[in-house]
């Protein structure tokens, strides 16, 4: 334990009258779990030595000797939670066992997005990977949904509604850049730089706010807080807020498109003036990991049965397995609009933020590595670019991600080593990925949709 991290945090709950500590962690498949406790003397230390014991099998793990598992607190998420009636101190926690060394427990996730942040200098040479999320979401102004067995519906109410394509639109029309300020503000409050917001093309409410570059597990920790700072301060406001794919007919999706760029010493290691988008063969080869094992990254970038709903041609869908500059219907754009050579990168665009971030984040490294190791030139493998392709040939030779959740499942069941290097995703952990994901998909399968009664009940 970091004695100058502890002396901060202790500083932190005087200076704030703190009455409570708070543990947070998310489930496997991304929902977040808190557990309170009443501040008294020497808490911290206490709490970093013994942690608090939970039912690990209630968070959807795999279970091991037993369920019994522990939290405990990263002293360096320390944060006021702003959302909170009483003054209160809230940490990211890791998981460990109940065992004698208190050994990480291999399926969480913020275990295995530490783990594969050191693989990098060992297989690319970098030292760091930087990540930029964009976050998309739909604001409305009331919700109804339901299911049951004689009864399945939704409705939405939206204080917008465009004719057309919404995209930066202004204000009046853009009804909530209030909110996208206040957000971006509580967001600074939560240590997450805000970049910029906009409205996003949805006709019927969707926002845009996009985050400055950070590493692997800081940037996953931080898509865990926005989510948890949105959802709050839409509660607040008595608004409605989704990150769902597609939460409307006929309207744009939500993604969660990740930037990225490796770096050595603060030195951007993708850049090469001169060269396709000025990547280098280091960045190609990074670039064709990631789009060869891109059906089987589905399983942890878009895993949700909605995810499908979103990734189909239209709507700047990014369903086809190529990479190319300012082409989003391809899984990777390099963006044209980048000047400072050290932020030269491109954007992995197909993600959702249905996704458990750390799975999601760890794994794109993963093929991104299993690129460089062999040498995944994407050019040679024909994903592109995009631009320089041939005429007529292209749609022949081009692949596309799964077309829904199954398919994803079934690529990941034929195509997982790259996720074994070194033992980061072990069987435990991908058979109960898998499992989970299952059992979504035969839940919404068995389902009557209420467009299937508009399709076949007079028939």
């Amino acid at each position: 334990m970091s004695e100058s991290l502890l002396a901060s945090c202790n500083t932190l709950i005087a200076k704030h009258a703190i009455e409570m500590v708070d543990l947070k962690c998310i489930d496997l498949i991304g929902r977040l779990h808190h557990i309170t406790l009443p501040v008294f003397p020497g808490i911290l230390t206490k709490l970093v030595a013994e942690g608090v014991g939970f039912d690990g099998s209630s968070y959807g793990f795999q279970k091991v000797e037993n369920s019994d598992m522990i939290m405990i607190p990263d002293l360096s998420t320390a944060v006021v939670d702003p959302f909170r009636d009483m003054p209160t101190l809230s940490f990211y926690a890791n998981i460990v066992l109940t065992d004698e060394a208190r050994s990480p427990f291999v399926q969480d996730g913020r275990h295995l997005a530490k783990l594969a942040s050191t693989l990098l200098e060992k297989y690319t040479g970098a030292d760091t990977i930087l990540w930029g999320p964009e976050f998309e979401f739909y604001i409305f102004s009331r919700v109804k949904f339901d299911t049951r067995t004689s009864s399945a519906f939704y409705e939405v109410e939206h204080a917008e509604e465009f004719y057309k394509n919404a995209y930066h639109a202004a204000n009046p029309f853009d009804v909530y850049d209030d909110f996208r300020d206040e957000a971006s503000k509580l967001l600074k409050q939560f240590g997450i730089r805000v970049k910029y917001h906009h409205h996003e093309a949805g006709e019927r409410g969707q926002q845009e706010i996009e985050t400055y570059f950070e590493n692997l597990l800081t940037t996953a920790d931080n898509i865990v807080t926005a989510k948890y700072a949105l959802f709050n301060l839409a509660r607040q406001k008595n608004l409605f807020i989704t990150f769902m794919p597609k939460p409307m007919y006929h309207q744009a999706g939500n993604g969660m498109h990740l930037h990225l760029y490796l770096t050595k010493n603060g030195k951007n290691m993708f850049y090469q003036k001169g060269e396709y988008g000025n990547i280098n063969q280091l960045g190609r080869y990074f670039i064709g990991g990631m789009l060869k094992h891109g059906p089987a990254l589905s399983a942890f970038t878009n895993p949700s049965t909605n995810s499908y709903k979103r990734l189909v041609p239209g709507f700047e869908a990014p369903v086809a397995l190529t990479y190319g500059q300012a082409n989003r219907a391809s899984a990777i754009r390099i963006p044209s609009y980048v000047i400072n050579p050290e932020e030269t990168r491109f954007e992995y665009r197909p993600p959702d933020a249905t996704a458990n971030p750390y799975l999601c984040l760890t794994a794109m490294l993963l093929a991104g590595i299993d690129g460089v190791v062999n040498k995944i030139d994407p050019v040679a493998e024909g994903y592109g670019p995009v631009d320089q392709l041939p005429q007529g040939a292209a749609k022949d030779a081009v692949h596309f991600l799964p077309r829904n959740l199954t398919e994803a499942l079934d690529a990941l069941a034929l195509d997982n080593e790259f996720l074994r290097r070194d033992g980061l995703f072990t069987d435990a952990l991908l058979n109960q990925w898998v499992k989970v994901k299952e059992e979504e998909i035969k839940a919404i399968g068995t389902m009557p949709h209420p467009f299937e009664y508009t399709m076949y009940f007079n028939l």
